[in-house]
């Protein structure tokens, strides 16, 4: 298992923590999704995987939910 820290900006509530958690969460290998929720800066979104997790599908499933990746 591997755990990958993304950096994610523009969350602010309950509702993204579980949208980015939602859309993070259904990327194939993904077993768990924690949200460390800092409104008005770059938020914590730790990815815990059972197989090697492609940067292009977080970033892809955090677009989705309305938000963006910081690299």
């Amino acid at each position: 298992m591997s755990t990958h820290v993304f950096q994610v900006s523009g969350m602010t509530c309950d509702h993204c923590v579980a949208a980015v958690t939602e859309e993070v969460g259904a990327i194939p290998g993904v077993e768990s999704v924690s949200v460390a929720l800092s409104p008005g800066a770059t938020s914590d979104v730790t990815v815990s995987s059972g197989q090697p997790l492609e940067i292009d599908a977080v970033r892809a499933a955090v677009d989705e939910a309305g938000y963006e990746l910081v690299e």
